[in-house]
């Protein structure tokens, strides 16, 4: 069984978001002991599974992505690194239909590369900022808003791209956090410096101190700059010491999502289910 790791929202590898992707051969998924396993075994910010699902359905494969610690109902680097795998191997080309826990995710390739995802626009709820979560980050936060259990993520806007970049939060308290984790965002400084806003996101609570580049978070990330830059198509630019980026154009309920992806390790994973 053939195990890859792919670095997504970079056109370089070592930059963006690795990603563990596993094709599975089978009809059905393995014991989800044995895929956390796996998912634990890689150590990433997730590994994505798929299995081929028979001609003439609503989608063409099954995916479900996995944490170090937990499964997780969205995650955009994994669907990109799995699309991206699929179209490099030639497994599959165009437009690939994923079954997901968040319904039918729709990936389309171009012939430069890039992939672009289909993806649910996140639903924005101002909501005050939590004690802890002020206290974790420690810095003067401007608004908050939740974005939907597909996300599951605390949306915090900070006063600039200096603040956003400067976060050392604790990650003891983000933990405590009621949702998957805190994305903290700021516009960016400069307008000539390729994108419109920068983010971070932790997510210590499904055991990942910092995800590089989140790509279900531009679902919110996206609604959120647009309506205050008055633009539907932006670029984010997401990540601390590792960084990537991400394209989004927000079309009302649905939000795309595109960007590149390197694969740097082809290997085979001894221990099938």
């Amino acid at each position: 069984m053939r195990i890859r790791i792919v670095d997504a929202f970079t056109e370089r590898p070592f930059a963006g978001n690795p990603a563990g992707v596993v094709l599975l051969d089978a009809d059905a998924f393995p014991e989800d002991a044995w895929l956390q396993h796996v998912a634990t075994e890689v150590n990433l910010s997730e590994t994505a599974f798929a299995h081929p699902l028979p001609p003439g359905g609503d989608a063409d494969w099954a995916l479900r992505w996995l944490t170090p610690t937990a499964e997780v109902n969205m995650c955009g680097h994994a669907t990109l690194a799995t699309a991206h795998v699929l179209r490099t191997t030639g497994t599959a080309t165009g437009t690939v239909r994923f079954r997901t826990r968040s319904g039918v995710l729709r990936t389309t390739a171009d012939d430069g590369g890039s992939i672009t995802m289909d993806f649910p626009t996140a639903p924005l709820t101002p909501v005050d900022v939590p004690d802890a979560i002020a206290r974790a980050l420690r810095t003067e936060i401007r608004s908050a808003h939740d974005t939907g259990p597909d996300v599951g993520d605390l949306l915090i806007e900070l006063a600039d791209e200096k603040s956003v970049r400067a976060l050392a939060p604790d990650l003891a308290l983000l933990a405590g956090h009621g949702g998957r984790g805190v994305i903290a965002t700021a516009r960016a400084e400069d307008p000539d410096g390729g994108y419109d806003f920068a983010s971070r996101g932790f997510f210590p609570s499904v055991g990942i101190a910092e995800d590089p580049v989140t790509g279900s978070a531009h679902t919110a990330l996206a609604p959120f700059w647009s309506a205050r830059l008055g633009r539907d198509t932006l670029v984010g630019l997401q990540g601390g010491t590792r960084t990537g980026l991400v394209r989004t154009e927000l079309r009302g309920d649905r939000t795309l999502l595109t960007g590149s992806a390197v694969t740097v390790i082809d290997g085979e994973l001894l221990a099938g289910a």
